[in-house]
Parts: C-alpha cells; sequence; structure tokens
C-alpha cells in the first residue's frame, strides 16, 4: 500500500465520527452561486463525504473519488443519512484515469498529500478533465500554516502560495485567488485559526471552427 494511503487509512480508522466532522467546506458553500442542478462535478479526495454531499443536496451529478476505504465507507454513510445520491470510486488518484472534457466542474479541498511532482501531475489532470468553460474550485493552507500547526501537512513543498498556484493554472482564467487567516472549525482534523488559499478558476471557451472559405 501506498505510504499515503496507508497514513490516511490509520487515522480514518483511529478518528471518532467523523475527523473533519460532518458540515462542507466554507469556501465552497461560498461558491453556492457556481452550481446548477445536472452539473457533472468532481471531488477530489472527498475522504469522508463532507463536500460531495452538499454538492448533491445543490442538484449536481456528483463523482466522489477517495483512496482510502473506510472514509469512503462513511462518505456513503453520510449520504444515506442525508438523503442524497453520490457516486464513489475508491481509487488511488495518482494513477486513476481522470478522463477528458469530463467535468463541468472539479472541487479540490485540502488535497495536500501529494509533493511537488505527484501535485503537478494532479494538477494537469484536473485541467485536462475540466470541459471547456467548466471551474475549478481549490482550497489549501499557505506557508504560514506551518505556523498555526491547526491541520494540513507538515512537509512545506506541500503548501501552497498564490504563485505556486497562479503558474500551476496559468493556461486557466483566474477569476478569483486570495491568500489570507481565517478560524475554522471542521472536526479534529481543520480546527483553529489558519492560512488559507482559494482559486476558482474556469477553463477557457474551446475556439469556434472558423467559418467555410468561399
Amino acid at each position: 500500500m501506498d505510504a499515503q494511503i496507508e497514513r490516511w487509512t490509520e487515522r480514518y480508522d483511529n478518528s471518532e465520527g467523523y475527523l473533519f466532522g460532518k458540515e462542507p467546506n466554507a469556501f465552497l458553500v461560498s461558491q453556492k452561486a457556481c452550481f446548477a442542478p445536472g452539473m457533472q462535478v468532481l471531488s477530489v479526495a472527498d475522504g469522508e463525504g463532507r463536500n460531495s454531499v452538499w454538492l448533491a443536496q445543490q442538484g449536481a451529478d456528483v463523482l466522489a473519488v477517495e483512496a482510502v476505504p473506510r472514509a469512503v465507507e462513511k462518505a456513503r454513510q453520510l449520504a444515506a443519512e442525508r438523503g442524497v445520491t453520490v457516486s464513489h470510486a475508491c481509487v488511488d488518484l495518482l494513477t486513476w484515469d481522470w478522463g477528458e472534457e469530463r467535468f463541468d466542474a472539479i472541487v479540490a479541498i485540502f488535497i495536500q498529500f501529494a509533493g511537488p511532482e505527484q501535485r503537478a501531475q494532479m494538477f494537469a489532470n484536473m485541467q485536462r478533465a475540466l470541459k471547456p468553460g467548466g471551474l475549478l474550485l481549490l482550497e489549501g493552507y499557505g506557508l504560514k500554516q506551518l505556523g498555526y500547526g491547526t491541520g494540513g501537512p507538515k512537509d512545506p513543498a506541500n503548501l501552497y502560495s498564490t504563485e505556486l498556484l497562479g503558474e500551476a493554472f496559468a493556461d486557466l482564467e483566474i477569476l478569483h485567488l486570495a491568500e489570507y487567516d481565517a478560524h475554522i472549525e471542521e472536526g479534529s482534523g481543520h480546527s483553529g485559526m489558519s492560512a488559507l488559499i482559494d482559486l476558482r478558476a474556469r477553463k477557457p471557451e474551446a475556439p469556434s471552427a472558423a467559418p467555410p472559405s468561399r
């Protein structure tokens, strides 16, 4: 088993209740206007389902991908509890086939388990998997988070900066990119003052076909 998957399996197995709570991420909720019924939405590294369930409550057709079986099991329980339908795939995101131009929106909330090389691979897969005009919503921790110690990776290489994200998604239209501090309460996993970075970006529409020459 991959070391990261093994570590997260242990965390989910040993947590009481839901490690990151049952309520959706605040940044995601703030983007509610981006979602419409019937949208094809991917929730990346979805964990125990708090975000995918909220997306399904907005009427989205949600695929939640997560590597840890115990987390997927709890996500399914939460979806049933809230009376919504979510499709789940228990996969390793580094080997999974993301597809091309498949999703109207991709949601990636605190997916900082990957180092720089693996992160670059995932970011490229996200962009390829978005349909033209599709939205990417991403939130993660910035470097100041190491000083807060209220969640997130301990390796600074896994943290974000606005420069890193702006460069990584330069082929998208950056609609919002902000770095700020805020107090968050997301179960025992994320609790307290936190250094956050939010991104909302749109994949450019496909260019219109040139009119036939006369």
